[in-house]
């Protein structure tokens, strides 16, 4: 990946820079990161935009 993805982590309560991000869509067509936490190891998960 080009630049580190920032996402919220739920177990965390902050935001972090994810671990492995990976390029996912999701059942309707939309683009999303799928990582996880560097500190917790917490699955994370941000939504993209429309395009």
């Amino acid at each position: 990946m080009a630049a580190a993805v920032e996402a919220y982590c739920v177990k965390c309560k902050s935001k972090r820079d994810m671990k492995d991000p990976k390029e996912v869509e999701m059942a309707n067509g939309r683009k999303a990161m799928k990582g996880t936490c560097p500190t917790c190891g917490t699955g994370m998960f941000k939504i993209m935009g429309k395009a």
